[in-house]
């Protein structure tokens, strides 16, 4: 027993080594105050620039949110929310009275509709010889313009006559963009009550769901038909809001070659834009940008050398972008190259390459400018105020959550309304510890020493049940031989 015991200790003991120790403040390198607004529970954070300039990892593994007494918050990161901004407008209606002739579902009978070329209305005119039994008023015509592709009517809305005091029917609404197919789109009760002080209760508008539409028609379903005095119509337009953007301009080193600049990267930044700033003017810079990468495939045979265009081992340059940078002097103005988008590239350097007929002296070394669009963290406020964002260590483990988690049952409206957290100026951990030893393959000297000990751990035991396996057979064999 007391065997079995021992091995449970070690095994115990290997466990505490390996464990981590509490996520603290002090084990990372940087960190950001956050201000969240007053009252906010669920709140939002675009990551600052600064976060992808420290960072430790490619994937913000590192990236934590701690309260005033240390403790870790419970966040998710993602790409932003597109927002839009709407914009509504009000667009008076030329309004074409219809007498005569009542209106049907197969369009207007007996009525003459004159249009200008660019399909605005001109007229509306009972045919001659389909004089109706009376002239009352059957229906009206409107004329809303045309209207940009962005702009869809949500709504219309009716002004009665001066004097009208009391005032009731339901009304039908039909549209069409070319005066002979109509739909139908709803149908409400307009109204309007007055009393002894003037004071009015009305019901003047008709809402449906947002379209693009020239033209409606109006009909009555009850009551008496009306001339309005005006109608009009509500426009809305949703412009899509651009996420913010982030960019850093780093300077080159000479490489290895008399054409060629490096430039050293922050691993976390996703570039997803690329310039040159140009330093003299009237430039133009052919150049092919790429980085260099690590090959360790080991080709069995010759042949297959031979048609490799990359070594067999070691770094080879992988181009990923030729390109015409520019900065041209005109008119007193310059012309200058903009920034590419590209595919989301992450890498700790950069690499530019020119031709060997245009290399680059030292002092006109272009800066490489990266654009990126920042991730947005959406977390809860709670814990102790205030919070701080902090990150730089490169031993740290994921520990971000699915967004459902964070913030269960918030819609996709609701989480574009969230209030925005605010995060201070950069400052570094005075008492960050230095990164643990990291061996060759790259794992901690925590992970090593777990898994030594549980080796030994192991041995130790087949160690002892082979002892207890040994005596339990010698202790059989004495007694088969007392037995005889």
């Amino acid at each position: 027993m007391k065997p079995i015991l021992i091995c449970c200790s070690l095994l115990v003991a290997s466990a505490a080594l390996a464990a981590p120790g509490q996520d603290r403040p002090q084990d990372y390198r940087w960190s950001m105050p956050v201000q969240v607004p007053a009252g906010a529970g669920i709140v939002q954070l675009s990551l600052p620039r600064e976060v992808y300039l420290h960072a430790s990892s490619a994937s913000l593994a590192d990236l934590r949110l701690f309260d005033a007494d240390g403790k870790r918050l419970a966040y998710a990161i993602g790409a932003p929310p597109a927002p839009s901004a709407t914009q509504r407008t009000n667009i008076p209606a030329r309004i074409f009275p219809v007498t005569g002739a009542p209106a049907t579902g197969d369009g207007l009978q007996g009525i003459d509709i004159r249009t200008a070329d660019d399909g605005r209305l001109l007229s509306v005119s009972t045919r001659a010889g389909a004089a109706a039994a009376t002239a009352a008023l059957q229906a009206l015509i409107l004329d809303l313009g045309k209207q940009s592709e962005d702009k869809r009517i949500a709504a219309l809305r009716f002004t009665p006559p001066a004097r009208t005091d009391n005032y009731s029917a339901q009304v039908l609404l039909e549209v069409s963009d070319d005066l002979k197919q109509w739909d139908a789109i709803g149908t409400t009760t307009l109204n309007w009550l007055s009393n002894s002080d003037t004071q009015t209760l009305a019901n003047d508008s008709i809402a449906f769901a947002p379209r693009a539409f020239r033209y409606a028609r109006l009909s009555w379903q009850a009551g008496e038909p009306l001339a309005f005095a005006a109608i009009t119509a509500q426009a809305v337009s949703e412009t899509d809001i651009a996420a913010p953007r982030a960019s850093v301009a780093l300077q080159g080193l000479p490489g290895k070659q008399d054409n060629e600049w490096r430039y050293a990267t922050p691993l976390a930044i996703p570039a997803d834009s690329i310039a040159l700033q140009l330093t003299q003017t009237n430039t133009v810079l052919p150049v092919t940008l790429g980085v260099y990468r690590q090959n360790s495939y080991i080709p069995r045979h010759r042949l297959h050398l031979r048609q490799q265009a990359r070594p067999a081992q070691g770094a080879y340059f992988d181009p990923l972008l030729s390109t015409t940078f520019y900065r041209i002097g005109l008119d007193g103005k310059e012309r200058i190259s903009g920034d590419l988008a590209m595919p989301v590239t992450q890498t700790g350097e950069w690499v530019l390459q020119t031709s060997t007929e245009q290399p680059l002296a030292a002092g006109n070394a272009p800066a490489l400018r990266l654009g990126w669009t920042p991730a947005t963290v959406v977390f809860l406020a709670s814990g102790k105020p205030p919070y701080q964002l902090a990150f730089g260590n490169s031993n740290a483990a994921a520990v971000a959550q699915p967004l459902s988690q964070v913030a269960p049952g918030f819609k996709a409206d609701e989480l574009l309304a969230l209030k925005a957290a605010s995060a201070g100026p950069l400052q570094p951990n005075a008492g960050a510890e230095a990164p643990p030893r990291v061996t060759k393959d790259g794992a901690p000297w925590r992970l090593a020493a777990l898994w030594a000990a549980l080796l030994l751990g192991v041995a130790v035991l087949g160690f002892f049940a082979w002892r207890l396996l040994t005596q339990m057979k010698e202790e059989q064999g004495s007694t088969d031989k007392q037995e005889h």
